[in-house]
Formats: structure tokens, sequence, C-alpha cells
């Protein structure tokens, strides 16, 4: 992938080379830029919302349930895998269109219709899609496997449930917790599917991006070139992420 970036194309056909013309015109066009922080913001918004709707969730898994019933759901989590991501995200039509089934339900209450597809909230749908039972799994496997005796002396301290949650138990763990969270970034980060099916595409992520330089020409070079930035972004964010999770504290 980063040799083929130095490539060039000469009448539709890669020709071998070692050029910097597709770094120079790439990284020089206002638009690569537009798409870089576009994917970047959309990811991290994605890792955000799916974290936070997952830990109660996985808080629930972990502590109220019975270790049977735990099992059981993580089974029923993996089975949207078993199907394919392109056919349940075609699903969110019926549901997120403006005669579908969520605006129905609006309806009834006198609000709408709203329009939910070709939005942002429509693309972030997509990456709950994807992402979302993952989260839950990672968190509520981090979750489970803290001491009890911790939260446990916490309570008899006197602290309340939501003191305990956020003093003792999110710091017990963190590790999961952030690798689940950069999972869910990666994930968003590299998908193609969501913005461009449910976001519309418009304004377009670094993966749509993709797809339309390889369209215009035959460009795979500069293609190659998005698909390493892309790469040697999720390196640092993952490396970072990974890092400050084992960090010891002083």
């Amino acid at each position: 992938m980063i040799a083929m970036s130095f490539f060039l194309v000469k009448n539709y056909r890669m020709v071998e080379a070692f050029e910097f013309d597709n770094w120079i015109k790439m990284t020089g066009k206002d638009y690569f830029w537009d798409a870089y922080w576009y994917t970047i913001m959309l990811a991290s918004l994605s890792a955000t919302v799916t974290s936070l709707l997952a830990f109660p969730a996985a808080y629930g898994l972990a502590f109220k349930v019975s270790e049977t019933t735990r099992r059981w759901a993580i089974f029923f989590l993996i089975i949207p895998f078993f199907t394919s991501y392109l056919v349940r995200t075609f699903s969110w039509y019926v549901i997120l269109a403006e005669s579908g089934v969520a605006n129905s339900i609006l309806g009834l209450v006198g609000l709408g219709p709203y329009t939910m597809l070709n939005t942002l909230f429509g693309t972030i749908v997509g990456y709950l899609t994807l992402t979302f039972p993952l989260v839950i799994i990672l968190q509520t496997l981090s979750l489970a496997n803290i001491d009890r005796s911790l939260i446990e002396a916490a309570q008899n301290l006197g602290a309340g449930r939501m003191r305990t949650i956020w003093s003792v138990t999110i710091p017990a763990a963190r590790v999961g917790l952030i690798i689940g969270a950069v999972f869910c970034f990666i994930l968003s980060f590299g998908d193609f599917v969501a913005p461009y099916y449910l976001g519309g595409s418009k304004p377009p992520t670094l993966p749509i991006l993709i797809i339309d330089t390889t369209k215009a020409g035959q460009q795979w070079p500069r293609a190659a070139v998005v698909a390493v930035v892309m790469m040697l972004t999720l390196m640092a964010v993952a490396y970072t992420a990974i890092s400050f999770a084992y960090r010891k504290k002083r």
C-alpha cells in the first residue's frame, strides 16, 4: 500500500515509480483535509455516544444479573454479527424513512415526520449498528472482572452508588472501557457503508473519498495515499489510547 502511493497512472494504467506527485496533489487539496477532519469528528462522536449508551447495559449485565443470564446476553449480542452488516444497515431504511416505522410511531403522538436518512443522525445509527454489540461485550467482560471487595469497601465507607461508579468502578475497568472505545473509533473511522447509505455521503468521509478517487481515472495510487494516512492516524490513536489505558498512577 505504501509503495503503491508513489506509483503513477499513465493512460489509465498504473506504472511503478517513486514519485511524490500523489502525496503532493492529495495533501494539497482542501477537500482531502475537510474529509479527514470530518471523519475524525464522526469516529470520535461515534465512540463517545456508543460508549455512553453501552455502559448502562454492560453495568447491568456485570452486576445486576446472574452469570447464566450474562452468558446468554453475550450470546445474543454476538448473533447480529452472523448477518451481513450491509443488510442490517439497509434494514434501517424501513425504520428511518419519512414514512417509516419511527415516524409512524411519532405521528401517533402528533410529532414528525422528521428527516432521519441522509443526515448525521443516520450515520451515527449506522455506526451503532456496527459497533454497539461489540462495545457492550467488551465493557461487560471488563466490569465483570472487577474485584467486588473494592465496591463493597466503597459502600461501607459511605459512598453512594454514583460516587462508587465514578470513583471505583470506572477506574477499575478503565482498560476495557478505553479498548472498547478504541475499537469503536477504528471501525467507525474506516466504515464506508453507514456514511454512504444512511448519511448521504455528503460531506464525504475518507472511505468515500477512496471510492471516488478510484473511479476518477483509476487513480489507485492517490487512493493509496488516503489509505496510508488513515492507517497512520489509526495507529497513532490506538497507541495513544492504549498507553493511557495501561498508564500507572503515580
